[in-house]
C-alpha cells in the first residue's frame, strides 16, 4: 500500500504533452505495472520455494528485495525527476524495471532472482514519482486533472489487489516467470509510447541525498535481515547480532545526516508533530498487519486447503472487490462523515478480521473462515488509508509536502517489508517448535503464530488511532476537521 498526496512543487508549470489522453494512458499502466509487482509473485511463493529451493524463512524475500528497494529510494526517486527532468527519468526508470523483470524472469536460482526484484525496486522508485509529477503537468487545476487523478487512485488502490488474481492466473496456467515475464512487452511499449507523446520538464538546481537514502535504505534492510535469519539461527547467532548492530548504527547515521544536509531527503520537521508521527507510525503497522495477511494466507490457501494458485488468487476477491469500492465511496463519506471515525470504525474492523484468522486450522473451510476475514479487511482497510493519509499531511509547509507525500510511500514500503520480517520469525520459531510431524500441521501452527503476531500489529495501530482521534471528544464537541489529499494513492 502506499500514498501519496499531491504533485511536487513545481508539478504546476512545464510544457503541456502532446496527446494528454495517449499520456495519462501510459502513466496509468506504469502505475499498475509498478503497483502489481508488489503482489503478483505473492501467490507463486510455493511454486518459486520449490523451484529455486528457498527456505522458509529466506522466501519473504521475494517480497521484501523488492519493497525495500521500491520504498528505501522513492524519495531519492523524486528527488532525481527534479534535477534531471521528469522524461528522461521516467524512461530510465520503465527500462530498468523492464530489464530486471527479464532478468528474473530468467533466474535460475534464488540470489539471482532476489538482485532481479531488488532492480525491480529500483525501477520502480525511479518511474512512479516521475509519473505522477508528468500527470500533474499534463491536466491543469479543473475537472479534467479531477478525472485523471480519479482514475490513478483506482488503479492505485485496487492494482496490487488485482496482482494476486493475475499472479495465480500465469502460474497455474503458464508458470511462476510469467509473474515477471509480463512486464516485458508492456515496458518495451511504454518505452517506445512514451518517447513520442511525453515532453521534457526543465530541470531544477539543487542536491541529490545519496548517503541519506543509502544509509536509511540499508539501515532497514539490516534489520529485517536480522529478524529474517532469527527463525533459522536464533537471537544468538553472530550473523543476526551483526545485522541488527549495523541496523542501529546505519539508522542513527542517517538521523545524523539528516540533520546537517542542506536537501535532506526526510526534513526532520516533519516528525515535529505528535499527530503526524502518530499517523506515520499507524500507517507502519496496519501495512505490515496487511502484508502478513496476504503472505500466509496465501501459504495457508495452497498448503492446507489444497488451492491451486489461480484458485488462491480468486479467493482474494472479496477482498479485491471492496478495495475498489472503497476507493470511490470513502471520498464521499468523508464529506459527510468525520473521517476519524472512519479511522476508528476501519482499525476495528481490520483487528476483527485478524482476530478471525487467527482461529484458523487444518479443518477450516474457505467459505466459513477465510471470506469473513477478507471482507472485514477490505471494508477496514479502505477506510483506515484516505482519512490517514489527510491526517499525515495536514498542517504541512508547502516546501515539504513532496516530502510528506513521499514519506508515507516509504513509510508503508517499509512496515510491510520490516513487519513481514518479524511474522516470519514467529513464523519460523512456531514451525520449528511444532509437535506434530505432518508438513501441513507443522503450517498451520507457523501461520497461527504469525497470525498472532499480526494481532498484535492491528491492536496497537487501533490504540494509535484512538490516541490520534481521541474519541472521547466528540462528546464535548466538534471533532478537528481533517485536510483531505487531492488524490491518495493505497496499493496493497
Amino acid at each position: 500500500m502506499s500514498a501519496t498526496s499531491a504533485a511536487p512543487a513545481g508539478a504546476t508549470s512545464g510544457t503541456p504533452a502532446r496527446r494528454p489522453g495517449i499520456v495519462l494512458a501510459v502513466i496509468l499502466v506504469t502505475q499498475l505495472m509498478v503497483i502489481l509487482d508488489a503482489t503478483v509473485v505473492n501467490i507463486a511463493m510455493p511454486h518459486i520455494q520449490q523451484a529455486l529451493h528457498f527456505s522458509p524463512s529466506s522466501l519473504s524475500w521475494v517480497q521484501n528485495a523488492y519493497a525495500l528497494a521500491f520504498g528505501g529510494l522513492l524519495l531519492l526517486g523524486a528527488r532525481a525527476g527534479d534535477l534531471l527532468g521528469r522524461r528522461r527519468v521516467f524512461l530510465t526508470g520503465v527500462s530498468v524495471f523492464t530489464l530486471a523483470s527479464l532478468l528474473g524472469g530468467l533466474a535460475p536460482n534464488a540470489e539471482l532472482l532476489l538482485a532481479a526484484r531488488v532492480l525491480q525496486g529500483i525501477g520502480g522508485a525511479i518511474a512512479a514519482p516521475a509519473a505522477l509529477t508528468l500527470l500533474m503537468l499534463t491536466y491543469r487545476e479543473g475537472p479534467e486533472r479531477m478525472k485523471a487523478l480519479g482514475y490513478y487512485s483506482l488503479i492505485s488502490s485496487g492494482g496490487g489487489s488485482v496482482g494476486l488474481v493475475l499472479g495465480g492466473m500465469l502460474t497455474d496456467w503458464a508458470s511462476w516467470r510469467w509473474g515477471l515475464f509480463i512486464n516485458v512487452p508492456i515496458g518495451v511499449a511504454l518505452i517506445l509510447t512514451a518517447r513520442q507523446v511525453l515532453t521534457e520538464t526543465e530541470p531544477e538546481t539543487g542536491r541529490f541525498d545519496v548517503a541519506g537514502a543509502v544509509t536509511s535504505t540499508l539501515g532497514i534492510t539490516s534489520l529485517v535481515y536480522g529478524f529474517i535469519r532469527v527463525a533459522e539461527k536464533g537471537w544468538t547467532a553472530a550473523e543476526v547480532l551483526v545485522a541488527f548492530a549495523a541496523g542501529v548504527v546505519l539508522l542513527v547515521s542517517f538521523v545524523l545526516i539528516e540533520r546537517r544536509v542542506s536537501h535532506p531527503i526526510v526534513p526532520l520537521r516533519l516528525f515535529r508533530s505528535a499527530t503526524r508521527t502518530a499517523s506515520y507510525l499507524t500507517m507502519l503497522l496496519i501495512v505490515g498487519t496487511m502484508f502478513g495477511m496476504f503472505f500466509f494466507l496465501t501459504q495457508y490457501l495452497q498448503g492446507v486447503l489444497g488451492l491451486k494458485p489461480f484458485a488462491a488468487g480468486l479467493a482474494f476477491l472479496p477482498l479485491t472487490g471492496l478495495l475498489f469500492a472503497q476507493s470511490r465511496v470513502v471520498p464521499k463519506l468523508i464529506a459527510r462523515i468525520d473521517g476519524a471515525k472512519l479511522m476508528l470504525i476501519g482499525s476495528t474492523l481490520v483487528t476483527l478480521g485478524t482476530i478471525w484468522l487467527t482461529r484458523l486450522d487444518s479443518h477450516s473451510t474457505y467459505l466459513h473462515d477465510v471470506v469473513g476475514p477478507l471482507l472485514l479487511f477490505g471494508a477496514g482497510a479502505g477506510m483506515i488509508f484516505i482519512p490517514l493519509v489527510g491526517r499525515a499531511i495536514s498542517g504541512v509547509a508547502p516546501e515539504d509536502s513532496g516530502a510528506a507525500s513521499g514519506m508515507l510511500n516509504v513509510v508503508q514500503q517499509v512496515g510491510g517489508a520490516l513487519g513481514l520480517g518479524i511474522l516470519v520469525t514467529i513464523f519460523g520459531t512456531a514451525s520449528r517448535n511444532s509437535t506434530s510431524t505432518i508438513p501441513r500441521e507443522v503450517l498451520v501452527d507457523g501461520v497461527h503464530a504469525a497470525f498472532v503476531g499480526s494481532l498484535v500489529y492491528a491492536a496497537v495501530s487501533l490504540a494509535m488511532i484512538v490516541f490520534t482521534v481521541q474519541p472521547w471528544k466528540w462528546f464535548r464537541g466538534a471533532p478537528e476537521p481533517v485536510e483531505t489529499p487531492a488524490v491518495v494513492d493505497s496499493h496493497v
